[in-house]
């Protein structure tokens, strides 16, 4: 009887185990991808973010009826081609139901195209292009991050006040660069009629040669420059253009530098007084949701979190609502359920229109200053992406019929 008491335990222990294992083989399984080693400032924390989102639903239950979420990740390796070659693989090989992530947005459309051939749904993290949702949307893409419209309408706000009418431009020159001056230039002379562009500078992205582009705007002499440069290309950007003094006495407004991966490599060197959109995480400790969210990252990561940490983080967050709300792992379930709906996020509740399948995260505008020898966003304000989106009725003329 002795000797069956061991081999009794251990059925029991199995046969206890069995409920999770059986769940466990059934795990729901999104194939992620990213462009991690081409933008490693960004796409790190934003890593990061989504692990930190995972580990916890899964803590919590994980989806549809207790099934675990899985994710099966990958590199891009920053190149679309790369990217339709990674999903195709993620479908053939790995089963995944879901396709979430990118960075890019010539990476986003090209996975965009993939996701309409392959009638699977994928949840676009951070590509800005309004193309992504509104020109070239399709039924089985959404799209979590402010689109280059929303975060240029909030821009020209404050750019339309200042007294500066004439401009210069500095931007990336692929689909988000094009997208982000194409919004900015009409938005802004539709409430300054007066303003002029008195010189545009297009680098390719990462390759940005700051003297020739610096020199080019010095000698347009604008009294305002829109940049759109980011990541490295900023930081060659911002530092030669102290050294030749290209920001005295000049305006600038800038698309996303005042987030924590772009502004603090900048160090001491950093520009003041930009007008920036970006996310002041630091000074949000009112808001009980996003401290949790910040106490937990730090926990576990034992640093602060970057805005490529939210929008990981939120990302899958949004992916688990979307699978609860479905119940099921069906392709058009899980779209039907994205379309209309509202999740809780760190930064308060998020929805997916039905309309434009875009969420209506919202961005933070402010200005650059060093604070105890840090840069930092002050001043700044977040504005809702439901106040500046287009109507239901407006977005029927930007998205194809069907």
């Amino acid at each position: 009887m002795a000797t069956c008491r061991p081999v009794l335990a251990a059925a029991a222990i199995l046969a206890a185990a069995l409920p999770w294992l059986a769940r466990a083989a059934d795990a729901v399984k999104v194939g992620e991808l990213n462009s991690y080693t081409t933008f490693p400032a960004f796409t790190l924390p934003y890593r990061n973010g989504w692990q930190l989102a995972v580990e916890e639903v899964n803590a919590k239950g994980g989806v549809i009826d207790g099934r675990p979420l899985a994710v099966i990740t990958r590199d891009d390796g920053g190149r679309p081609g790369d990217a339709v070659t990674v999903v195709n693989e993620l479908m053939a090989r790995e089963g995944v139901q879901l396709i979430a992530g990118t960075l890019l947005s010539s990476i986003g459309l090209a996975v965009s195209d993939v996701a309409k051939q392959r009638r699977i749904p994928f949840l676009a993290a951070e590509p800005l292009s309004d193309a992504l949702t509104w020109s070239r949307g399709n039924r089985y893409t959404f799209r979590l991050r402010p689109s280059t419209f929303v975060q240029a309408s909030i821009l020209v706000e404050e750019a339309a006040k200042l007294p500066a009418k004439r401009w210069a431009i500095v931007a990336p020159d692929y689909e988000y660069g094009r997208s982000a001056v194409d919004n900015f230039k009409r938005l802004l002379m539709a409430k300054r009629p007066e303003v002029e562009f008195v010189t545009e500078q297009w680098p390719a992205l990462n390759k940005l040669d700051p003297g020739p582009v610096i020199q080019a705007i010095a000698a347009a002499d604008p009294e305002a420059i829109f940049n759109v440069t980011f990541a490295g290309d900023l930081a060659k950007f911002v530092r030669e253009g102290q050294v030749r003094g290209l920001f005295k006495d000049r305006a600038v407004v800038s698309l996303l530098t005042g987030e924590p991966e772009y502004l603090e490599p900048l160090g001491r060197e950093a520009p003041e007084g930009w007008i920036v959109t970006g996310y002041p995480w630091y000074a949000l400790g009112g808001q009980p949701a996003h401290k949790a969210f910040v106490d937990a990252y730090r926990h576990k990561f034992g640093e602060s979190p970057r805005m490529g940490s939210l929008v990981g983080y939120t990302t899958f967050k949004a992916i688990a609502a979307a699978l609860d709300k479905a119940g099921s792992t069906d392709a058009d379930k899980i779209v039907a359920a994205f379309e209309g709906l509202t999740f809780d996020s760190p930064i308060g509740p998020i929805t997916f229109r039905a309309a434009d399948h875009q969420s209506t995260m919202g961005a933070w505008i402010g200005r650059t200053a060093t604070r105890d020898g840090k840069p930092v966003m002050v001043d700044w304000r977040y504005v809702d992406g439901a106040e500046v989106l287009p109507t239901p009725e407006q977005v029927k003329k930007l998205r194809p019929a069907g």
